[in-house]
């Protein structure tokens, strides 16, 4: 027991002697007495002292690439001795993490390769401290790192939150015994030349030991040279010249190969450089024969044609003008591709145009991709223009990758739970819909229903679905689905299959199952959380293909809402119309050509799109939809277009033999390059360790132009080039603007300078290697300081993970003195309001008798000295006033009418 405020008890003794001075408080009555206590200690505040038993203990298990081999061989032996000295009130639990946190605990929930380039330590803690708040219930608990003690990211703050919460943070130190390595310290070479201009690449190499070491350099993953760096005093050099002939971004790396190394992760190291030349026009088509390059390089385009997009890097849009997709579908190309077209657009100033076709638009999957809103027409089909119904039927992958934490905080599994929402908000009141949620069987979670009255009902079944741990079994929800599809009542029968591209089991007989629904006019698609590298990646392709539909591979779970909507978009709200339709000429043509166009009056099949509201339209169709074919319009700096018609291929017999075919392409490409950057102007950038540095410099008539509006810098980070910002000029001089940015080690950064209304580009440029592998020892040293500030420590002895944390729990009783206190109050008042009072003892009841009786023989005495002396009024008083005996003693009320009785006959007495 102890109290808050002891202060108040001095108020006791003060309340003592008011009482006793002034009786008439009635302070010293037992009950007002006992209130006057329980208020005093009411005010001091006491509290009750308990202190939990047990120990929650989370253990932090580092599962990145550079831990991963010491880890393994140490981390058998580390869980048992926990477990051997766990008491019999102690509670273990543990988190993998890496890129990102996850739980461990269930089968198939391990970190895969793809998040584990980085070691999260402050993700891991904050989340571990996020568990312990929400499960210990009051109960003290420790963290326990075991980690090799380089984290790449800082840990500012985690010494707060651990504080904050009282936790003590304890580490153990898993690193390998091999201290022999050799890396790739740097590698150094100009960032941007001209095409056909030699340049010198050079290779800086270190090692804990001197001699030779193989290096191989390599350009866009092709060998270029084999040699040797000696080392002195742990450091050598490899130099290489080498020229680039064709116009974009050449990646080089530069790779140490020695036979004993304690870290592989360290052993490369890589640049870009680019080499620019004339006007290019970046062309991704699904075309061997496609009539466009030819087109161009007539026009004096540069044109880099690329027919495998499956592996088309966004290193190849820099330097482009302009960027095409002819008929190629958003599944096939790489998911870091479309993100960066966004900055390349409206940042940068480049362009896109898309083509029509069976494989484009929103049949092609680009609905609610990276680039719907850049282009000039929306893709989703009204509803109004839908012809068949379509029934579909998505499995689920429930298994226990699936409770992975990703860097947005959500789980793996709520985002596809968002996806399949998003699907069914896509499809049409008359669609049907069922949901499988699979591990080693399927679990109907929504029956095979129309989707009208029952959308929200449905909607809030597939919200709820949990990972329960597992793999999935492909077999068993294909055909789950298949048997549901069979029955439905609709034209186009739809599988989507979600499952995870490293953990999907049991393929079963899954080519006759898939051939059976083919047969029945059933498609299958293939959404894969992964990367087309994954072990099960090819299975999961081959579904896809046997299936007639498209696949989607993406390694951030973050996409998986947007993948969903692409996906039932392509099936239910797309159309591509096969039958020839008249065109007209619209007035929006003047907006980009300086002339009216002698438009084809036929087109043999187009894309059904609308026009947005900000773009414009050259070209429409004649039937009812009035739907644009032409359309163009400006996003940011930079420029889009959308032509709804084939321009190769199937259904474009009458545009190819069109004589203004070539006048429409290179007139739309011109207008889509935008104007050059007049001299006067030029950037420069380097890179010198991990500074970015940018001089932007002008002659004097640039002066006027940016004094109204000075130069931005815009610089985006990452292979997709989502993270934008803004970055500080500094003016050095006239006509001399410098910029500074600190990069991160292995970054890579793209960006521009806008001078008006035109851009001046830069990038890719990569910084330096990866931070997982750089082995700084200040980041052990915060560790260290961390753990000694919460008030942990290196555990040597595991045993120590379980010491009890001496945390002191009050309970405030406070409130139920209160309640006391107001309980008799109300006695009190209630009794002074009826004059009960407490029984008193039988002692006490005689003496009072007693002293009635002396009291009566007290006023009898005084009596007889006013009565007059004679006889008569002597044996007259004597009578009157002799003492009787006392009665009997029943009730408070019997003792006030005798007392009230002898004061009526004493004043007869006396007035006679």
């Amino acid at each position: 027991m102890m109290l808050r405020n002891p202060e108040w008890l001095a108020l006791l003794p003060t309340l003592l002697v008011a009482g006793w001075l002034l009786p008439r408080l009635g302070m010293f009555k037992p009950l007002r007495l006992a209130l006057l206590v329980l208020l005093t200690l009411t005010l001091a505040r006491p509290q009750w002292r308990r202190i939990s038993e047990g120990v929650d203990l989370w253990v932090l298990v580092d599962g990145s690439v550079s831990a991963e081999e010491p880890m393994s061989a140490q981390l058998q032996e580390l869980d048992k001795l926990l477990e051997n000295s766990r008491g019999s009130n102690d509670r273990l639990s543990y988190l993998s993490f890496g890129d990102e946190v996850m739980r461990r605990g269930s089968e198939g929930a391990e970190l895969y390769e793809r998040n584990r380039q980085q070691t999260r330590t402050a993700l891991a803690i904050s989340q571990a401290l996020a568990y312990a708040q929400r499960d210990s219930q009051g109960r003290p608990a420790r963290l326990l790192l075991l980690s090799d003690g380089y984290s790449t990211e800082p840990l500012t703050g985690v010494a707060d939150k651990l504080a904050a919460q009282g936790v003590e943070l304890d580490y153990r130190l898993v690193r390998k015994s091999e201290t022999r390595d050799s890396r790739v310290e740097a590698i150094r070479a100009p960032t941007k030349v001209q095409i056909g201009e030699p340049f010198l690449i050079e290779v800086e190499v270190r090692g804990t030991t001197d001699g030779t070491v193989p290096v191989v350099i390599t350009r866009n993953g092709k060998e270029v040279s084999q040699t040797e760096a000696s080392l002195a005093l742990g450091r050598g050099t490899v130099k290489l010249t080498d020229r680039l002939a064709f116009p974009g971004v050449a990646q080089y790396e530069a790779r140490v190969r020695p036979d004993v190394d304690a870290h592989p992760g360290n052993n490369a190291r890589s640049l870009m450089i680019e080499a620019s030349g004339g006007p290019r026009v970046l062309l991704l088509t699904a075309y061997a024969d496609d009539p466009l390059p030819e087109v161009l390089q007539r026009q004096g385009f540069a044109v880099e044609v690329v027919t495998d997009v499956t592996n088309v890097s966004p290193a190849r849009i820099a330097g482009a003008k302009c960027v095409v997709f002819n008929n190629v579908p958003a599944y096939e190309l790489p998911s870091e591709f479309l993100p960066a077209l966004d900055f390349y657009v409206r940042e940068q100033g480049g362009s896109v145009m898309m083509a029509g076709g069976k494989r484009s638009f929103a049949a092609g999957g680009y609905f609610e991709s990276p680039i719907d809103s850049l282009l000039p027409v929306s893709m989703e089909l009204k509803e109004e223009h839908r012809k068949l119904r379509v029934a579909m039927s998505i499995v689920m992958d429930r298994s226990g990758s699936m409770s992975m934490t990703v860097k947005n905080g959500f789980t793996k599994m709520s985002l596809a739970n968002e996806g399949a929402g998003n699907a069914i908000q896509f499809l049409s009141a008359q669609d049907y819909l069922s949901v499988f949620a699979v591990d080693s069987e399927a679990h109907l979670m929504v029956p095979l229903q129309e989707v009208g009255p029952n959308r929200e009902k449905m909607s809030r079944a597939v919200r709820r679905i949990e990972s329960t741990g597992g793999g999935i079994f492909v077999y068993n929800g294909l055909k789950a689905a298949w048997d549901q599809l069979k029955k439905a009542p609709a034209g186009q029968r739809h599988i989507i299959l979600f499952s995870d591209a490293a953990d999907s089991e049991q393929p079963g007989k899954y080519k006759p199952l898939i051939a059976e629904m083919v047969k029945e006019g059933a498609t299958v698609s293939v959404i894969a959380l992964g990367t087309r590298t994954d072990p099960d990646a090819k299975f999961l392709e081959d579904i896809a293909k046997r299936g007639n539909g498209r696949i989607f591979f993406t390694d951030k779970a973050e996409e998986l809402p947007s993948i969903f909507s692409q996906e039932t978009v392509a099936v239910a709200r797309s159309a591509f119309i096969t039958d020839p339709v008249a065109t007209q000429g619209a007035p929006g043509w003047l907006e980009i050509s300086a002339k009216n166009f002698d438009w084809l009056g036929e087109v043999d099949g187009y894309n059904l799109s609308y026009l947005r509201e900000w773009a414009g339209q050259g070209l429409i169709t004649k039937d009812e939809y009035l739907a644009p074919l032409v359309a163009f319009g400006q996003r940011g700096l930079g420029r889009s277009a959308a032509v709804s018609f084939p321009l190769g291929g199937e259904y474009s017999g009458q545009v190819r033999a069109w004589d203004r075919y070539g006048d429409l392409v290179q007139t739309l490409v011109r207008w889509l390059a935008g104007d050059a950057v007049p001299p006067g102007i030029g950037l420069r950038h380097r890179m010198e360790g991990s500074t970015l540095s940018l001089d932007l410099l002008y002659e004097p008539e640039w002066e006027e132009r940016l004094s109204g509006k000075p130069p931005r810098v815009m610089m985006a980070y990452g292979v997709r080039a989502e993270d934008s910002r803004e970055v500080a000029w500094e003016r050095l001089a006239p006509g001399h603007y410098q910029a500074q940015v600190e990069l991160a080690d292995g970054a890579l950064v793209r960006g521009a300078v806008q001078a008006g209304k035109h851009a001046l580009t830069f990038g890719p440029v990569l910084a330096g290697g990866s931070a997982e592998w750089a082995f700084d020892e200040a980041r052990a040293e915060e560790l260290r300081a961390v753990s000694a500030a919460s008030g942990g420590r290196e555990l040597l002895e595991m045993g120590q993970a379980w010491r009890n944390v001496p945390i002191v729990r009050f309970t405030d009783l406070g409130p139920w003195l209160l309640v006391l206190v107001l309980v008799g109050m109300l006695g009190e008042a209630l009794a002074t309001r009826t004059g009960w009072r407490m029984p008193e003892p039988g002692l006490n009841r005689v003496r009072k008798v007693e002293g009635a009786k002396g009291s009566q023989t007290r006023s009898l005495d005084y009596l007889k000295m006013l009565q007059p002396k004679g006889p008569e009024s002597q044996s007259e008083v004597s009578e009157e006033a002799a003492p009787k005996p006392p009665a009997p003693v029943s009730t408070s009320e019997t003792k006030a009418d005798d007392r009230r009785k002898r004061f009526d006959r004493a004043k007869r007495g006396g007035r006679s």
